[in-house]
């Protein structure tokens, strides 16, 4: 859909803003607002878990909405001191590091919380706090955010920056239209948005029913079932075996094992690969960062070369229990104390264990293994590991299982990708109308009759 302009432009004299309608303004933030202050700080002996005065933290800010989930509190104590950083039903709260642009009118309800960090825009003067809202979170505003961190790769920036703000100003009666023009636009693509995103949870709850079936029952629809000795799963096929999770290794030293424990004094930035906890994905291997010991490091503490399609097994939460293929990385590997290296037996495909591994029924049950206590974090240990149970189908069967979850993956993947690539189009749609209405780029007076008609 196209969108007429206005009939009239004139330069802005602002470089990247270029031209605007002519009978807009060209004021800087400063001039908008008469109050800009920024959040508390607060130290954590005046911060509560669960109860107290609600703060607003930059995570709670989103585009053009604040979120309520994981909310903080401080004591009442802190709220008096830190009056200043009260907030007001109205206000303009921008994020000012990490992601600075992102903003949000206060509602009602939270008159009166804290805001920690944040900038507060009060009493704006042009009128409409919503369109300065819109404006601040648009591509204008972000890229003067940008410029004013100094492209630090920690965005950050204070009140004198946010203070020089350059905002296109148009008369009241024609922000409150793109305010409510850009907030009905903007709800139609997010709708679509939130489809997308749930036709891929949709396809990961589908690939994650499709691998527990398999890997617990097989690909045959009529397979006779017997009862298991798995205490996480009843019945198995009648023909499959259930064997501890120790006993899938092949005979040998340090075949069922943890990796090394590596300090931070052994880290170097080339030689023997040391795969982490991070780079254990449910069911594929992550790559993200790059860490390395020495050869001599590696002789020298007695490490554990991991090879391309050891199963590894992350004891941590993330989900605890999960599991990849170490992948052929070119070089000799390593990985971190808190990953199980499983060498598997020749009976044994290491895939079906790795997709086995990745199953609800197991992720599921090793959660609720480790929380038997009340532990502060989710961890198993190898020996824990070692001692459950597991269906290990014939050595045939467990290759016909793994080579068509792997076709079956790549079908998944495919349709995700599609869906990504919708979400990643109307995203960028987004952004690109809001930057054209609050910078007069589209003149929206028009459909907004329309929509009073």
């Amino acid at each position: 859909m196209s969108f007429p302009r206005y009939p009239e432009y004139k330069d802005s004299s602002v470089e990247w803003l270029g031209e605007v309608p002519s009978h807009w303004e060209i004021k800087k933030l400063k001039h908008v607002s008469p109050e800009l202050t920024v959040g508390i700080v607060v130290e954590p002996s005046r911060l509560y878990a669960e109860e107290g005065v609600p703060a607003l933290r930059s995570l709670n800010v989103k585009a053009g909405a604040i979120s309520l989930d994981n909310l903080v509190f401080i004591t009442q104590a802190g709220h008096e001191f830190h009056s200043k950083s009260r907030l007001r039903a109205g206000d303009i709260v921008a994020v000012r590091t990490g992601q600075p642009g992102a903003s949000a009118v206060v509602p009602q309800e939270l008159d009166g919380c804290n805001c920690i960090d944040l900038i507060v825009i009060r009493r704006p003067t042009i009128g409409s706090e919503q369109f300065l809202c819109w404006y601040l979170g648009s591509e204008p505003a972000l890229l003067q955010f940008s410029i004013g961190s100094g492209g630090a790769i920690q965005q950050h920036f204070n009140i004198s920056t946010a203070a020089e703000l350059i905002v296109a100003v148009p008369p009241l009666a024609e922000q409150t239209a793109i305010a409510a023009f850009i907030g009905r636009e903007t709800g139609k693509i997010d709708a679509l948005v939130a489809e997308q995103r749930r036709l891929i949870e949709l396809l990961n709850e589908k690939r994650q029913a499709v691998i527990s079936h398999a890997v617990t029952r097989g690909l045959a629809p009529n397979v006779a079932m017997r009862a298991s000795d798995i205490e996480w799963l009843p019945e198995v096929p009648a023909h499959w075996r259930t064997v501890q999770v120790k006993h899938l290794a092949r005979l040998g030293e340090k075949t069922f094992t943890d990796g090394d424990w590596i300090e931070a004094p052994y880290i170097t930035n080339e030689g023997v690969r040391l795969i982490q906890t991070g780079n254990v994905g449910v069911g594929v291997y992550k790559e993200q960062g790059f860490r390395f010991v020495s050869a001599s490091t590696f002789e020298e503490l007695g490490c554990t070369e991991v090879e391309p399609r050891d199963v590894l097994i992350c004891r941590l939460d993330g989900p605890v229990g999960r599991a990849c293929l170490a992948p052929d990385l070119g070089g000799r590997m390593i990985t971190s104390v808190d990953n199980t290296i499983l060498k598997v037996a020749e009976e044994v495909a290491p895939e079906f264990m790795v997709a086995l591994f990745s199953s609800v029924p197991w992720l599921a049950w090793i959660d609720a293994l480790c929380r038997v206590g009340g532990g502060f974090r989710l961890r198993v240990s190898r020996s824990q590991l070692g001692e459950l149970r597991v269906p290990l189908p014939p050595l045939s069967e467990q290759i016909s299982i793994a080579r068509y979850l792997d076709s079956q993956a790549a079908k998944w993947a495919a349709l995700a990708a599609e869906s990504q690539r919708a979400i990643d189009l109307l995203q960028e749609r987004r952004a690109a109308l809001i930057s054209a209405a609050v910078t007069g780029q589209i003149d929206v007076r028009a459909i907004a009759n329309r929509v009073a008609a």
